[in-house]
C-alpha cells in the first residue's frame, strides 16, 4: 500500500466529514487507506463515520489521550509505504497527494524527511505556520514581539527565505498535513506522549533533522486549513501552549532563563490580545459547495466554515 491517511478527531464532527470527503476524492487512483482515531468525542463524530464512512477504519478511544498518543495509535495500524498525518479540520485538494507522493522530493531523495503543503484558511489567505524554523530563545523572542514583520532578518521563525510560492528546504512544518515514510516516523519515535500538544510536530520535525534527513515545504499543491476550530483558545490553552514550548526547548537544548522570560512575557500578552480580540468577535457560519473541475465542475460536498 503506498499511502494512509491518519486523521485524529475530537469534537468537529461537521469538519471531520468533510475532511474525510476530500480525502476520498484525493486517494482515487492510489492504493490508499484512511484511518481515523476519535479521542472520545462527544460531538457523535463516532455515529456520523460508522453511518456515512462505514468502510473507513475507525478507532475510538475511549479518553482523549492527546494529540501524540492518538496519532500514533493510527500510526501502529497504519500499512502504508507512507503517511499523512492530517487534521480533521482540513479539505485537501484533488491533486495534493498524487503531486506529493510524484515529486521529485518522494521519487529521488533518499534524504527525505517530511513534507508539508501550502496551508491556507478559509478565506483563501496563506497560512505563514505552513513553514517554521526552529524555536530558539532568538527565534521565539522575534516571533512573540513581532520582530519578523519588519525584515526577513529576523524571519527565522516563518522561514522567510522561502515564499509561499517557493519549493524548499525547512526545519520544522505543521502537524495539520505532514507527509512522511512511515518506517522513518517510527525509527525516530514518532510523537512524543510526553507533550499533550502544541508542540508536537515541533519536536517530531526536530528529530527528522537530528536523524540527518531534511524537511521540505511543497508549494505546489494546497490544503484549506480552519485553524483551530478544534481548540478553544483560553487560559487552558495557554497555559498548555506554555508548557508545550518550554516542553521542547528543555528537551532538545539547554534551560535558558531568557527562553522562560519571553515565553511567559509572550504568553500573557497574546492571551490579553486573545481576550481583547474575542470580545468583539461575532462567529458565522458560512457555507460553500465545493466543484470538482476534472468532473465538469460537478459538485462535489458542502462545507461550513466557521470565523
Amino acid at each position: 500500500m503506498q499511502l494512509s491517511v491518519i486523521i485524529l478527531n475530537y469534537n468537529v464532527r461537521y469538519f471531520l466529514e468533510q475532511c474525510v470527503l476530500s480525502v476520498q476524492k484525493a486517494l482515487e487512483g492510489i492504493d490508499g487507506e484512511i484511518i481515523v482515531i476519535d479521542n472520545a468525542s462527544s460531538d457523535e463524530s463516532c455515529e456520523m463515520m460508522k453511518t456515512k464512512f462505514p468502510h473507513i477504519k475507525l478507532i475510538e478511544n475511549k479518553d482523549n489521550l492527546g494529540f501524540p498518543k492518538g496519532n500514533n495509535i493510527g500510526v501502529a495500524q497504519a500499512k502504508g509505504e507512507y503517511i499523512c498525518i492530517l487534521n480533521p479540520d482540513t479539505v485537501v485538494a484533488e491533486d495534493t497527494f498524487l503531486k506529493i507522493l510524484n515529486s521529485q522530493f518522494t521519487t529521488h531523495n533518499s534524504q527525505l524527511g517530511i513534507i508539508g503543503c501550502k496551508l491556507i484558511d478559509g478565506a483563501g489567505n496563506f497560512l505563514p505556520e505552513s513553514k517554521r524554523g526552529i524555536p530558539t530563545p532568538w527565534v521565539a523572542f522575534t516571533k512573540i514581539f513581532g520582530l519578523y514583520k519588519i525584515s526577513n532578518y529576523f524571519g527565522k521563525y516563518y522561514a522567510q527565505h522561502l515564499s509561499e510560492n517557493e519549493t524548499g528546504k525547512v526545519d520544522i512544518l505543521v502537524g495539520a498535513c505532514m507527509v512522511m515514510k512511515r518506517e522513518l516516523y517510527l525509527e525516530v519515535g514518532g510523537f512524543d506522549e510526553n507533550c499533550f500538544m502544541y508542540s508536537d510536530d515541533i519536536d517530531l520535525s526536530y528529530l527528522v533533522l537530528k536523524s540527518g534527513k531534511s524537511n521540505y515545504y511543497y508549494h505546489e499543491t494546497s490544503v484549506i486549513h480552519y485553524k483551530g476550530e478544534s481548540t478553544v483558545r483560553d487560559g487552558t490553552y495557554m497555559k498548555r501552549f506554555r508548557e508545550a514550548m518550554q516542553f521542547f526547548y528543555k528537551k532538545h537544548f539547554k534551560k535558558s532563563w531568557f527562553f522562560d522570560v519571553m515565553m511567559q512575557v509572550g504568553s500573557f500578552v497574546f492571551s490579553l490580545l486573545k481576550k481583547n480580540q474575542q470580545k468583539n468577535e461575532v462567529r458565522i457560519i458560512d457555507e460553500y459547495i465545493v466543484f470538482s473541475s476534472t468532473a465538469g465542475f460537478q459538485p462535489l460536498h458542502l462545507l461550513r466554515a466557521v470565523r
